[in-house]
């Protein structure tokens, strides 16, 4: 029986394939190539840089944090996808997705899952 190749290494062998899948917070980003002193290539995420939310446009709900609340908590809550967690960090915005939950009663918002459909949407 022939071995199955991962997925992410099936897409290194198609030009123009993007290393990460669709659910990663590093789907959309630009894939830059350092080449080191001995001529070695490394391929790194480069860096993104997100749009502040528009208040006015209703693109997140608002969540107060409680005792015990965490990011992956919090992503399976309102997304279904404890690997989700980045969107709400994103949207807060946070270098480290501890800093959205250490402090009990701070008010962090949730952007809507599946993009930003606006007032009335219901979470998945």
């Amino acid at each position: 029986m022939a071995d199955i190749e991962p997925y992410e290494n099936a897409l290194d062998a198609v030009p123009g394939a993007h290393p990460y899948p669709r659910s990663s917070r590093y789907h959309d980003a630009e894939i830059g190539v350092h080449r080191m002193a001995d001529e070695t290539e490394v391929r790194y995420a480069k860096r993104r840089l997100l749009p502040p939310l528009d208040e006015t446009a209703q693109e997140s709900a608002p969540h107060t944090v409680s005792n015990g609340d965490r990011p992956d908590l919090l992503a399976q809550r309102y997304f279904g996808d404890p690997g989700q967690w980045w969107q709400i960090a994103d949207a807060n915005p946070v270098l480290d997705p501890q800093e959205l939950t250490d402090e009990p009663g701070r008010a962090i918002a949730v952007p809507h899952a599946g993009g930003f459909p606006g007032p009335g949407a219901r979470y998945v």
